[in-house]
């Protein structure tokens, strides 16, 4: 069984420690490509340069690729020049998809005008360059949805750890999106309406991720190995948010793993080999 972590914030502080044991864990777990995340700029500068530095090894081939876009979030704090950058970093190999770019209405760091234009504009980036999308959307479908249809010619579409309602997953669907599925489907307080629709994804159409510092699972047994390192998520825990999802869509988990793993190297275009 080989997995694929389609969303990993590995550039972040809380992996600055450890990062190579973060990896080694990985893939001791049998999780043996991942794609780390862009947010802006220069986190997706950072995030390409890594997964360059370690792919020079001969042995780290064709494991880590990146995601190179601005987050909602940080689409305040975009420079003039952004989308030049962006397109310089989204020509390089190892740089497989455009975002984390999207709408987030639920915390309102940035307003919504701005998170439209700056959307709008990666948008029709994608479909210049024609890497597929990595998108973010909470709170926000209707313009999510609307702007999309807005750009002819785009490439594939991936919606990011989903956590919408069942309307919302069969818009997507029927859009041809695939969907993505973290930890958040572990979480009893909020997860209950994603274990109750996640068997409306078709299995040619799921991924799996973790979305790493962020959304531990909160079902985890009290001996699980490895533990969460300060209630850090990590890769080597996308195993267990497997056997979760497995069991609300109600399918054999080696067929789930295959299945999402062939998903994500088909839609990112990951290259398969003696580590892939």
């Amino acid at each position: 069984m080989q997995l694929v972590d389609i969303g990993l914030n590995l550039t972040h502080q809380r992996f600055d420690k450890d990062r190579e044991a973060v990896l080694s864990r990985a893939r001791a777990a049998r999780v043996q490509q991942m794609i780390l995340t862009g947010t802006n700029v220069i986190a997706s500068k950072q995030a390409a340069n890594y997964a360059a530095r370690y792919a020079l090894d001969p042995a780290h081939r064709n494991i880590l690729f990146s995601t190179a876009g601005v987050h909602p979030h940080d689409a305040g704090d975009v420079s003039a020049d952004y989308l030049s950058r962006l397109k310089e970093l989204l020509l390089r190999p190892e740089v497989v998809s455009v975002g984390e770019c999207g709408l987030d209405y639920n915390r309102h760091l940035t307003p919504r005008d701005v998170q439209q234009r700056v959307f709008h504009e990666q948008l029709l980036l994608a479909a210049e360059v024609q890497k597929p999308l990595f998108l973010h959307c909470r709170e926000a479908h209707e313009d999510l949805m609307r702007l999309l249809k807005s750009v002819p010619n785009l490439p594939p579409v991936i919606v990011h750890c989903f956590t919408g309602t069942q309307s919302e997953l069969a818009d997507y669907i029927a859009a041809g999106f695939s969907v993505g599925i973290t930890g958040w489907i572990c979480d009893e307080r909020r997860g209950t309406e994603l274990q109750q629709i996640v068997k409306h994804i078709p299995l040619d159409r799921i991924m799996l991720e973790t979305d790493a510092p962020y959304l531990t699972p909160r079902d985890f047994p009290a001996d699980m190995d490895p533990a969460p390192k300060g209630g850090r998520n990590e890769p080597a825990f996308l195993p267990h948010i497997l056997h979760v999802v497995a069991r609300h869509m109600n399918v054999n988990v080696e067929a789930l793993a295959e299945a999402s793993a062939t998903n994500a190297r088909t839609f990112f275009g990951l290259p398969t080999g003696k580590n892939g």
